[in-house]
């Protein structure tokens, strides 16, 4: 008899203080599920350096013509994750001073400005920030957000300065995109070493030939040109020899006035 009311003492003792215990105190047994779950592996789910050397250089064959000067041959990609730190830089040729040495930097901005604002619903290239950066249009100066960090630049056919870092930059035309593996966001990819309308035509096709387009019920991030598609808040200017998706568009009128 007294060990039962010894065990009904410890029963009862139990449960008055499980009844007192703070509801908000955490239990270390019992972690909680947290409401935001990664969503991406990091680098790991984005192309490497090998990778987007071997997309760069294929991607001027692909869908036409992308025009520009150099008709997308000699260009630099930066390749940043969902967390916005480089994971991969490449030069479409073997001597990476081949291309403009400062394509370098411009590339890594323009991967770290595409991830950084765009979502998991709604992809925005750098090429659609061009009339919105303006002066009298609501993103005036965002150019001088998330500067580029001076420790990520480096010399030609310097492919490994600066990776895992976070590197920012902000660029407010054509070459960057953001990189999709189904809803997800899972980076940011830019292009360098043309105009920037052949850039953002280079960028286009390296993300189509990866597999990270974002998905068809995503808003479109493609470039747009007043000349052939109307005025939006949206649009780009055409460069010198503008070609979308193989066709031209038409050129950048000459300069006048002066």
């Amino acid at each position: 008899m007294r060990i039962r009311a010894l065990l009904g003492a410890v029963v009862i003792a139990t449960v008055v203080a499980a009844c007192n215990r703070d509801s908000t105190a955490r239990d270390a047994s019992q972690p909680d599920t947290s409401p935001t779950p990664p969503r991406s592996r990091g680098c790991d789910d984005v192309p490497n350096a090998s990778d987007l050397k071997k997309l760069l250089q294929a991607a001027p064959a692909q869908n036409g013509d992308a025009g520009g000067l150099n008709h997308g041959k000699f260009m630099w990609g930066a390749i940043v994750n969902r967390n916005g730190e480089l994971c991969a830089l490449a030069a479409s040729t073997e001597d990476a001073a081949a291309t403009w040495p400062g394509s370098r930097g411009i590339a890594i901005a323009k991967a770290s400005t595409a991830n950084a604002f765009s979502s998991d619903t709604s992809p925005l290239s750098t090429a659609r920030l061009y009339t919105l950066s303006l002066p009298g249009h609501s993103l005036w100066s965002i150019a001088n957000g998330n500067p580029l960090n001076p420790a990520c630049l480096a010399p030609a056919n310097d492919v490994k300065t600066g990776i895992g870092n976070v590197c920012g930059g902000t660029i407010a035309f054509g070459g960057g995109v953001a990189l999709y593996k189904g809803q997800t966001r899972v980076g940011g990819l830019g292009v360098s070493g043309d105009t920037s309308c052949a850039d953002h035509e280079i960028a286009k096709r390296v993300r189509q030939a990866g597999g990270l387009a974002p998905p068809s019920g995503m808003p479109s991030d493609d470039i747009t040109f007043t000349a052939a598609d109307g005025a939006t808040p949206f649009s780009h200017p055409l460069c010198p020899n503008t070609f979308r998706d193989g066709k031209k568009i038409g050129d950048e009128p000459a300069a006048s006035g002066y």
